[in-house]
């Protein structure tokens, strides 16, 4: 391991918006701040939004910049990607944001039912030919539906148009989900939100230098389904 990796796992110890607790604190058992995480993390009621494999974190960061009332916690395993995340976070005094440094399959143990009001998922590892370990696959979105509010939101953003079909398919296949949204090229067709075409990662910005079209699929809890369209 590298003294630079090295220097950073240290530095994670000193941050305040950073937990990294041990698998073994957490497999199986609550983690103390499941369902607390507004009062004594944020000090406020505002909603909780994850971002799931957030990497350095950059769009939980750029999320936080552009929305005060609501609360941000990117969620990853990899100590180093988080380091530049949460010291952002900290350099910039973005107090609405915190990240988790664990694996996704542990989540049920951060949060309490409905305590969650919406999922980013941007760019994850598409899992070719794992299913059980697509972040969109029906088992995580069991575990997902465990502390989601009820018309809760799930943004799933790729451009692997495999698993955009493949979670699309997932969707409307459960009673329990309402597809909002599904776009297969959205910087031609430009029919979604703002902030998803305006908040890119780094990962999208080589994407698109490729040339590939970005998906997008928002999808809910407890919601009727409308606006089910796919542009492409």
């Amino acid at each position: 391991m590298g003294k630079d990796k090295l220097r950073r796992f240290q530095e994670n110890k000193s941050f305040t918006n950073l937990y990294e607790p041990r698998y073994d604190e957490v497999h199986g058992k609550d983690h103390p701040l499941k369902g607390f995480w507004a009062e004594k993390v944020f000090g406020n009621n505002n909603p909780i939004i994850l971002e799931l494999g957030c990497g350095k974190g950059e769009y939980t960061l750029a999320l936080a910049r552009r929305d005060r009332q609501q609360n941000y916690i990117g969620i990853d395993i990899k100590g180093a990607r988080l380091w530049r995340g949460a010291k952002t976070a900290l350099e910039e005094k973005l107090e609405h944001v915190a990240f988790i440094r664990t694996r996704i399959e542990l989540i049920e143990s951060f949060f309490a039912p409905g305590e969650v009001s919406g999922i980013w998922i941007t760019f994850p590892d598409p899992q070719p030919r794992k299913e059980n370990k697509r972040l969109t696959s029906p088992r995580f979105l069991d575990s997902y539906l465990s502390f989601l509010r009820p018309g809760a939101v799930i943004h799933l953003k790729t451009d692997n148009r495999a698993l955009h079909d493949y979670t699309r398919e997932v969707v409307e296949r459960r009673p329990d989900l309402a597809l909002l949204q599904a776009d297969a090229d959205i910087y031609r067709n430009r029919l979604v939100p703002e902030t998803v075409l305006e908040v890119k990662t780094f990962y999208e910005e080589m994407f698109l230098r490729e040339g590939k079209p970005i998906t997008y699929l928002q999808f809910s809890t407890g919601l009727p389904a409308t606006g089910k369209g796919e542009g492409g």
